[in-house]
């Protein structure tokens, strides 16, 4: 039986790097398409003719991140059943709400002095949100989007509990089998994996940020 145990360790070892992998695309793919989501809804409810949905909106975006992950794979497990797809619905509803509300408080942040100037120099509405309002709140925006980051790389390691993989996988075999190196290794990869995506955002905000915003 020892025996056994130990092939079974040394093989979640050799399989760190795909297990890498699957976390990665754990993140990844929820957090892609919660922006694709959340960031044009936020936008299009800072514009008159939708403002009157935002609480409906930011409503259903909070209850998204108040229902725990597992919550929501139960909800739905009768429609997508276990493994990777109902973990990625999962994590996406988890993902949405930092960008749509960062991406609500950058652009209704932009200073009303500015917006007045742009109209002045006779840009339509749609020309003052893609030349002005959108790069000025662009440092909001992607600071919710690392908030995302951070709270989806963690909460992704849940995802192993109903067959979605990642490095829960080897962080759970840890607990099983009173492993604490394998707790360890499992938690310092999903640690590394947030921090290289933090940096990487962090120079795509500096190339997006408008230079005399930089610090």
């Amino acid at each position: 039986m020892e025996f056994e145990m130990e092939r079974f360790i040394s093989a979640l070892f050799d399989r760190s790097p795909p297990h890498a992998v699957e976390h990665l695309q754990l993140v990844l793919i929820p957090l892609t398409t919660a922006f694709i989501i959340a960031f044009p809804t936020a936008v299009l409810l800072t514009r008159r003719r939708f403002i009157k949905y935002t609480d409906r909106v930011m409503t259903f975006f909070n209850m998204g991140q108040t229902i725990p992950p597992l919550a929501v794979i139960a909800i739905f497990f009768p429609f997508l059943g276990l493994g990777r797809t109902p973990a990625l619905f999962a994590l996406t509803i988890y993902a949405l709400l930092p960008i749509a509300r960062n991406t609500l408080a950058g652009l209704k942040g932009v200073p009303q002095d500015v917006k007045e100037a742009a109209r002045g120099m006779g840009m339509s509405e749609w020309e003052m949100l893609f030349k002005v309002e959108i790069p000025l709140s662009m440092p909001v925006v992607m600071a919710g989007v690392k908030i995302s980051v951070v709270l989806t790389s963690g909460t992704a390691a849940l995802g192993a509990l109903v067959g979605g993989g990642g490095m829960g996988a080897v962080i759970f075999a840890g607990i099983d089998f009173f492993r604490a190196e394998l707790i360890i290794a499992g938690t310092l990869i999903i640690g590394v994996i947030a921090i290289v995506l933090d940096r990487l955002l962090t120079v795509i905000d500096n190339i997006l940020t408008p230079p005399h915003m930089k610090t």
